[in-house]
């Protein structure tokens, strides 16, 4: 996991005010929900009296109430009541949940995963789905494939011809996406596995908005006319968008934990019936019909062949690529630059605030005696640095824990 990003987790429309929402991500539980105002809330999901799961309680006030034994926690995670103890009840300060750092954009809930910061930088999304205005639909599962895996299987698309082939769906897309209408779409299949050769493939790099975008065309070598051009911009940590003449969609892969990826994937509408179909709710009907095959027919395909890979995780070095795994080969590339200079951001934050710590507190001068409550400094003139509390956040990130 790339620390010191922003991850889309799920629809903004899935949080409400009446009852809170429970999701796993990064590793993490968390629960969210809206307080009177409306505002998003992000919490760890386990309380600290018992560890029961706060997603699993009910909404009272402006507080989440925890379904073991009532306790109540507002949107700045702390304690508000502990209905054993009474209205008068003293509840200590150290009783309280950590509050996790959310923002609304694009349709989705953003999480920050990374360290805490005065200020946050703004979310990165590529012009195509930031400045998109076709008409889109959502849906979200959950596979047992790590995200490095997931998102590998859509930074190229010349596995279709052979992943794609045998399930009764795909004669759909033979007859409607690439038969043609001279012979009524039943020369639909022999174009489609046809078409194995890559060509004119561009790579281009935005580094400042650490998006990749690669363009190609898939095509039938001896019929160079049967060719699908694609265009696939991946911006980090997650984002995939897919834009061809047939269909656009876009894909974030987000991290589960280490065995699983949440996919939330968009499909747009189809231009050419946008025409014919002239209310905005009918619109939506065949991206949702799309949702529903990829969740249950396309993906399963390539879910199963992801499932047995090895090793799970992709990394620099764990595969053969050829030239035109290029955009594979820099995202794997990025992905392991960005994760070395958030390591080295928090090893420089942390040298910074130990050496605040010794200015702050010298040592005392020679036959002085050390003040009450002070730590004896060691034979080597130099404090040790007080144990890290272990902090269940997500902005507790561990430099060795990226993945």
């Amino acid at each position: 996991m790339i620390p010191n990003q922003w991850y889309p987790i799920l629809p903004a429309e899935e949080v409400r005010n009446d009852k809170p929402t429970g999701v796993r991500r990064m590793g993490q539980e968390l629960v969210l929900w809206r307080d009177l105002d409306g505002n998003l809330v992000c919490q760890g999901a386990r309380c600290p009296h018992k560890g029961a799961n706060l997603a699993d309680g009910r909404m009272k006030g402006n507080s989440v109430e925890c379904p073991y034994h009532g306790f109540r926690y507002g949107p700045d995670g702390g304690c508000k009541a502990i209905p054993s103890l009474g209205s008068g009840a003293r509840i200590p300060g150290s009783l309280r949940v950590p509050v996790h750092p959310v923002r609304e954009a694009h349709g989705l809930v953003w999480l920050w995963w990374g360290e805490e910061r005065a200020g946050l930088p703004d979310i990165q999304a590529a012009p195509e789905v930031a400045d998109n205005p076709k008409v889109h639909s959502t849906l979200h599962w959950t596979r047992p494939v790590h995200y490095t895996r997931y998102i590998e299987s859509l930074l190229e698309f010349y596995h279709i011809t052979y992943v794609h082939r045998d399930h009764w769906f795909n004669y759909i897309d033979y007859l409607f996406l690439y038969g043609t209408p001279r012979k009524l779409g039943l020369d639909g299949k022999e174009r489609y596995l046809s078409a194995t050769k890559i060509a004119n493939h561009h790579l281009e790099t935005d580094t400042e908005r650490q998006t990749l975008r690669y363009s190609f065309d898939h095509q039938d070598e001896a019929d160079p006319k049967n060719t699908t051009h694609y265009v696939i911009t991946f911006t980090f940590p997650c984002q995939v968008h897919v834009r061809t003449e047939q269909f656009e969609a876009t894909s974030w892969l987000v991290p589960v934990d280490d065995g699983h990826t949440e996919h939330i994937l968009r499909w747009y509408e189809y231009p050419a019936f946008k025409p014919l179909l002239r209310s905005e709710r009918l619109r939506r009907v065949l991206p949702w019909m799309s949702l529903y095959m990829e969740k249950w027919i396309q993906d399963v395909q390539d879910v199963r062949i992801m499932e047995r890979q090895e090793p799970k995780i992709s990394e620099g070095g764990v595969s053969k690529f050829t030239p035109v795994d290029e955009l594979n080969a820099k995202y794997l590339a990025m992905r392991s630059r960005l994760i070395q200079e958030a390591a080295a951001e928090k090893e420089a934050k942390a040298a910074k605030e130990t050496g605040k710590e010794t200015a702050a507190d010298p040592l005392p001068a020679a036959g002085v005696p050390e003040p009450a409550g002070k730590r004896p400094a060691p034979a080597n003139g130099r404090r040790t640095p007080k144990p890290a509390a272990n902090g269940e956040g997500l902005s507790s990130v561990r430099a060795s824990g990226a993945r």
